[in-house]
C-alpha cells in the first residue's frame, strides 16, 4: 500500500502541468503531493526515529521492501568491498541534499521523480544485483540512513538482546528457526538500535531478544564511548548543523543578493559572460522559465559553493569548541571527541525537522490557516533540544571524569558550539 501510494505521488504530478498562483492543497494534486512529502512525511518520519527508533525502515519504507524483494530474485552477488566503505552515509546525504537545491526537489514535481524515483530505481538495481532477500541498499547506500540511525539512538524503545539466554539456547532440544534479518545486523552482538530496522523478524529469537524500554539517553551516553565513530561525528557536524541548516537558510539570507551582485560585477568587469548564461537542463539547474525560476550557472555556483562553505565553517567551528570540551575532560582521546559530538544529535535533528516543517507553515499559510504559534513552536523545540544536548554531553562528561570544575568547563565549552547552531537558526527563523 505505501509502495503503491509512493509511486502515484512521485509519478503522475510529473506528468501534469505546473500549478499556478491559484493551486491549493485540496485542488491541485500536485500542491498535494509536495505538501505530503515535504510537509508532513518527511518531518514526521525524522520524528518517528525518535519515538519509535527505525519502524518507518522495517516495516513502511517503499525503497526498502523494493529492494528486498528485488533482492529475493536477484542474482545473489556478495557484496563489494568498495560498499562496504563507511563514508557513505554521509556522502550519499550531502550530495542528495545539494543536489536537491540544485533542481528545486521541493518545488518542481520533476525534481522529486528524479531524485526520490532515482534514489528508488538505484535501491531495486542494487537489490537485484546483490544480496539474498536482504536490503544492501539501506545498510550501505540509502541516503538518509546515517540520518535515521543518529536519530534512532535516542528512541525508548529498541530490540534488546539477552546475552546469557543466547548461550543458554544453544542447550535446548527444539529445533531454533533462522530469522532473516534484511538489514544485516548480527543479532548476537547487535547493541543500540540504530542498526535495528524494528521490522520484529527477531522478537522472541532464541528467548534471547524482546522489545525492551529504555531511557532515551542511554545509547549516546553508554554505548557511544565505543560505538561513535568518525564518520558520525562528520554527518552531524558537517552534514546536518552544516550542509543541511545551509539548505534551509540559504533563501532567506539578505547577503546572498549582495553575493551574486558582487560576484556578478566581478565578471563583467573581467568580461566573463557565460556564467550568466540560462541554459542549463532542469535536471541539473532548476529552468522553469513560466515560473519565472530559471538558475544560471552563476548562481548554481554560488548555491554549491554556499552549501559547501557552510558545511566548513561550521563544520570546523564546532569541531573546536568541542574538541577543547573533550580535551577539559582528560588526555586527548579521539573517541571522547567522538563520543561528545553525539550529544548534539538532538539539536540536529530538531533542526532538519524545523527546516522541512517550514514548508509545511508556508503551506498552511497559503490555505489561509493562521500560524501565529509557529515562532513559538520553533523556540520551544529549540529550547527544549538545547537542554537535551546539555543533558547527554553532562552524562557523558561524568563518564570520564568525577571532577565537577572540569565538567563544567566542558559544558562552557560544549555550550559555545550549541550557541553557535541556535545562532544561525535565529538568523534563518528570526533576524533575517
Amino acid at each position: 500500500m505505501v509502495v503503491l501510494f509512493y509511486g502515484v505521488l512521485i509519478i503522475v504530478p510529473a506528468l501534469l502541468p505546473l500549478p499556478d498562483e491559484t493551486a491549493r492543497v485540496f485542488t491541485h494534486l500536485t500542491v498535494f503531493s509536495q505538501f505530503v512529502f515535504w510537509g508532513i512525511w518527511w518531518p514526521f518520519v525524522l520524528l518517528s526515529m525518535v519515538l519509535v527508533g527505525r519502524v518507518w525502515c522495517g516495516v513502511l519504507c517503499p525503497e526498502g521492501s523494493l529492494t528486498e524483494w528485488a533482492s529475493s530474485k536477484g542474482r545473489n552477488r556478495p557484496i563489494p568491498r568498495w560498499m562496504r566503505w563507511g563514508g557513505w552515509p554521509f556522502v550519499a546525504f550531502v550530495g542528495t541534499t545539494v543536489y536537491g537545491q540544485m533542481v528545486s526537489v521541493y518545488q518542481y514535481p520533476k525534481a522529486v521523480l528524479l531524485v526520490l524515483g532515482g534514489s528508488t530505481l538505484a535501491a531495486i538495481a542494487i537489490g537485484y544485483w546483490y544480496g539474498r532477500e536482504k536490503r544492501v541498499w539501506c545498510k550501505y547506500l540509502c541516503p538518509v540512513n546515517g540520518v535515521f540511525g543518529l536519530l534512532s539512538k535516542l528512541a525508548p524503545l529498541h530490540y534488546k538482546v539477552d546475552a546469557d539466554a543466547w548461550r543458554t539456547s544453544y542447550h535446548s532440544v527444539i529445533r531454533i528457526q533462522p530469522v532473516n534479518c534484511a538489514p544485516l545486523v548480527a543479532l548476537r552482538k547487535m547493541e543500540g538500535a540504530s542498526d535495528c530496522h524494528m521490522c520484529g523478524r527477531c522478537s522472541g529469537h532464541r528467548d534471547a531478544i524482546a522489545l525492551t524500554v529504555r531511557s532515551p539517553n542511554e545509547e549516546v551516553v553508554a554505548l557511544g564511548e565505543h560505538l561513535a565513530t568518525g564518520w558520525q561525528t562528520t554527518l552531524i557536524l558537517v552534514g546536518l548543523l552544516g550542509i543541511a541548516l545551509g539548505a534551509f537558510q540559504w533563501t532567506v539570507n539578505p547577503h546572498w543578493i549582495e553575493a551574486k551582485q558582487w560576484m556578478a560585477e566581478w565578471l563583467i568587469d573581467r568580461d566573463i559572460l557565460w556564467p550568466f548564461a540560462e541554459n542549463a537542463p532542469w535536471w541539473l539547474l532548476t529552468n522553469y522559465p513560466v515560473q519565472r525560476d530559471v538558475f544560471s550557472w552563476l548562481d548554481g555556483g554560488l548555491l554549491v559553493g554556499y552549501l559547501m562553505g557552510m558545511g566548513l565553517f561550521m563544520g570546523v567551528g564546532l569541531a573546536l569548541p568541542l574538541a577543547g570540551a573533550s580535551r577539559l575532560l582528560g588526555p586527548w582521546q579521539r573517541q571522547r571527541f567522538y563520543h561528545l559530538a553525539q550529544a548534539l544529535i538532538p539539536l540536529a535533528g530538531c533542526g532538519v525537522f524545523l527546516g522541512l516543517s517550514a514548508l509545511t507553515i508556508n503551506l498552511l499559510k497559503s490555505e489561509g490557516i493562521p500560524v501565529l504559534w509557529a515562532n513559538d513552536a520553533r523556540l520551544l523545540l529549540l529550547t527544549g533540544a538545547n537542554v537535551w544536548a546539555l543533558w547527554l554531553a553532562n552524562d557523558i562528561g561524568k563518564r570520564y571524569t568525577p571532577v565537577v570544575a572540569r565538567r563544567l568547563l566542558a559544558l562552557a565549552g560544549f555550550c559555545v558550539a550549541l550557541a553557535m547552531v541556535d545562532y544561525a537558526w535565529a538568523l534563518t527563523f528570526w533576524l533575517w
